[in-house]
């Protein structure tokens, strides 16, 4: 991430996401915004074309799926009574922009240089800006997560929902403990969900040459993983921090829950609650 310019895996994301509303039928996540929000860069799924089919599709559907997992949740959130939305790295996502849940608050937390091209990119697409939404612009390497929400008027008196996908397999351990820890210091109903990459030691042969493709390609755009988890050490972090209602879904789990054909390549997605 340079100050000057977004993020390259922010604009990787939103092409795949826009690539499942034209190529994937049905869709697993219907996101009528993702062609507008891209404008000219619309044009590099011409490029995408090109690379293998099936390992790609593989992709774009796990990634339309973490958004539609993260909605549904949030959702299920909104209906036990939450009415503030944490989007943590929020890129080029459209929810704010098609909330379909009246009274709720929408945070966009991401990098100064990634929000401040988003919003050039939703001023050129003429998307309406609903008055509920909050930028909040935070470079996590030299300022506090907690600090700038509150900030941006996060009640913290009152319970919040957060989506952390496509960041966790970036950060340090320690960057990650301490946003788990603020999310943990929020009221009883809080919840997050997120994505994260299971330890390499436990992945197939083919599974891990899935991954190793794809962490090639994150280190070649200048954004290489660097995160990985157990799965049971995972999830006895998030039960210390106290999170002691978990859902962790695997490629089996994903498919058997949105009736897809994913192919391994050690991609979880949890949801985690207060």
């Amino acid at each position: 991430m340079q100050d000057h310019e977004p993020s390259r895996t922010a604009i990787s994301v939103a092409l795949r996401r826009a690539a499942h509303q034209v190529l994937d039928s049905p869709k697993i996540f219907d996101d009528p915004l993702a062609l507008p929000i891209l404008g000219r860069y619309a044009a590099r799924m011409e490029k995408m074309a090109a690379e293998d089919p099936q390992a790609m599709r593989s992709l774009r559907l796990f990634l339309a799926v973490r958004s539609r997992f993260a909605e549904d949740e949030l959702a299920a959130a909104v209906a036990r009574g939450t009415r503030q939305y944490v989007l943590l790295g929020a890129g080029l996502d459209t929810f704010a922009y098609r909330n379909p849940h009246p009274g709720l608050r929408v945070f966009e937390v991401d990098h100064p240089a990634t929000q401040h091209w988003k919003r050039s990119q939703i001023e050129a697409a003429a998307i309406t800006v609903p008055e509920k939404v909050v930028y909040v612009p935070v470079d996590f390497e030299r300022q506090p997560l907690p600090e700038a929400l509150q900030s941006a008027g996060l009640d913290t008196a009152q319970s919040a929902f957060f989506a952390w996908l496509g960041v966790v397999p970036y950060l340090t351990i320690e960057a990650f403990e301490s946003t788990l820890g603020f999310i943990a210091s929020m009221p009883a109903g809080s919840g997050v969900v997120f994505d994260y990459g299971a330890d390499p030691a436990k992945l197939s042969d083919v599974e891990r040459a899935a991954r190793n493709a794809l962490a090639g390609r994150v280190a070649a755009l200048g954004e290489p993983f660097r995160l990985f988890f157990d799965l049971d050490d995972l999830h006895s972090r998030l039960v210390r921090l106290g999170f002691p209602q978990i859902e962790d879904l695997g490629a089996d789990e994903i498919n058997a829950r949105y009736n897809l054909s994913l192919t391994g390549r050690g991609g979880r997605l949890i949801s985690a609650r207060l």
